[in-house]
């Protein structure tokens, strides 16, 4: 199973919540209030995203993060990038940089390197903003008591 890790999965979500006001500077308390991350996670996860240019840090009493650019121009491969190094599926593939023992002899060689790159494109075309949008569209939502009228309207018809 291909899974990220835990930190990851909270840093897109405390930028993911920043990407709805990119414009606004907003503090680790104020973050770890709006998405329910512990405080101690979001200050690592702020402090990592900073010093890898993800966000900008501004001093003083106004002082906090900010998006480095639009959610638009922010990747989710960046993100992954910055919190769990280049993205490898195995260690045989490009830029992965570790090494196979037997990946002179391996039949495999060079095909994970597509499908390496295909998760990699995937990433990187999916972008904050793309990660802000609700997962249904709003008329799909279902409404308080929607079960209730649908089965109220099929015992009139029934």
């Amino acid at each position: 199973m291909i899974r990220l890790n835990r930190l990851t999965d909270y840093a897109i979500v405390v930028l993911t919540q920043m990407g709805r006001d990119h414009a606004g500077v907003r503090t680790a308390p104020q973050l770890a209030h709006e998405t329910g991350v512990p405080l101690p996670t979001v200050a690592k996860l702020l402090k990592t995203l900073a010093a890898d240019g993800i966000i900008a840090s501004h001093r003083g009493a106004a002082g906090g993060y900010s998006l480095s650019g639009a959610p638009e121009t922010i990747s989710v491969a960046q993100i992954i990038a910055a919190l769990e190094g280049p993205i490898a599926l195995t260690a045989c593939v490009e830029g992965s940089g570790n090494h196979c023992d037997v990946e002179s002899l391996c039949p495999m060689r060079g095909n994970w390197d597509k499908v390496n790159r295909a998760i990699r494109r995937a990433l990187e075309d999916l972008t904050l903003a793309d990660m802000a949008m609700p997962a249904w569209p709003p008329a799909f939502q279902p409404e308080a008591g929607a079960d209730k009228a649908k089965a109220k309207a099929l015992d009139v018809v029934g």
